[in-house]
């Protein structure tokens, strides 16, 4: 009978936590705001707006880092009307999350889906002036933002380009429309409902035990090398994916496999990262870069990498005397950063 009852009790416990959990409760009431409309437009008249003009997002300089100003829906209604804009158009906003008290947090660019005279651009200087903010592309402003904000306005810019390159159906060719949280865009017409989705990509550190191989596009900032990636192919696994891109890009074959974590990363378009560890096979590791993928690849050893490791904010950095620049990493917010670091 005290078995049955310490089972009992264990289970109530259980239940009880369960219940209670903060990540529980915010994950029903954010899948609430994505369901139902009405519920979604009454959050906003107590949520939080972050702001953005052409993705790139409102900031303000603090010292050594960024700032990410939050508004309220009476404060965007406000500058929405001093601006004579009409403030329908923060129906155009985005569910981007929510806090531990189920304070709503939503993203609104005011400079896309400006077609029509409801939704006219605003100028961008006369915005950052009233609200003591510049709007920073966000690939820089991440070396200087916290985890927290830069995974929000990660999510932001990723939900917002999408809407604004989804706005009409693929069948029928009429426009979609979004719900109130932008989950999800529907065709009056057809009827097809669609939903944001994020491409997989493979990012892999390539190691011969002692070394690490890192690369670089010429589309990369100055002196600034990763880990190797790749989007996955219609029908190739992950690991399949792996043995391919290093294979592509520097004429290697690696044998070992390791997952490491996954991240969301907005850029070029949404992707999903897939991190990986690989050992390239023994006595095989002459690289042949494929100069149409690569600008350049090298191998590079464990005080190489440690040293790049502790340069901060390297869009700073300055060019050296003989033309190059210093050898630095992505940054901490990337995944490609904590994959070298470990």
């Amino acid at each position: 009978m005290s078995l049955y009852c310490g089972i009992a009790c264990r289970r109530k416990s259980f239940w009880y936590y369960r219940l209670l959990s903060t990540y529980v409760t915010k994950t029903r009431y954010l899948f609430e705001l994505k369901e139902d409309d009405d519920a979604c437009k009454k959050a906003q008249q107590t949520g939080l707006f972050y702001l953005f003009h052409n993705l790139a997002p409102l900031l303000q300089k603090s010292e050594h880092q960024y700032l990410v100003p939050q508004h309220s829906l009476l404060e965007l209604e406000r500058l929405l009307g001093k601006f004579g804009q009409n403030t329908k158009r923060i129906e155009d906003s985005v569910l981007i999350g929510c806090s531990e008290q189920h304070e709503a947090w939503f993203a609104l660019d005011l400079d896309l889906n400006s077609n029509s005279s409801i939704n006219a651009s605003l100028k961008k200087p006369e915005i950052e002036t009233e609200l003591k903010g510049s709007f920073i592309e966000l690939r820089k402003a991440l070396f200087q933002l916290n985890a927290k904000d830069a995974s929000l306005l990660s999510t932001a810019q990723a939900l917002l380009r999408w809407h604004d390159a989804h706005q009409f159906c693929s069948r029928s060719g009429q426009p979609t429309t979004k719900n109130m949280a932008g989950s999800k865009r529907v065709c009056p017409s057809s009827k097809i409902i669609y939903y944001p989705q994020m491409a997989p990509v493979v990012i892999t550190l390539v190691s011969d035990g002692t070394r690490c191989l890192l690369a670089r596009q010429s589309s990369f900032p100055k002196g600034m090398y990763s880990a190797l990636a790749g989007f996955c192919d219609i029908g190739e696994s992950l690991e399949e994916t792996v043995w391919r891109e290093v294979a592509e890009e520097v004429g290697l074959e690696v044998e070992r496999l390791e997952y490491s974590a996954s991240q969301h990363w907005p850029f070029p378009n949404s992707s999903l990262m897939v991190a990986c560890h690989a050992t390239v096979k023994p006595g095989q590791t002459e690289i042949q870069v494929n100069t149409r993928e690569l600008e350049a690849a090298a191998w590079f050893s464990h005080d190489e990498v440690a040293t790049a490791l502790r340069r901060t904010n390297p869009y700073t950095q300055q060019q050296k005397q003989n033309g190059t620049f210093p050898f630095w990493l992505p940054p901490k917010q990337a995944i490609a950063h904590q994959l070298i670091k470990e």
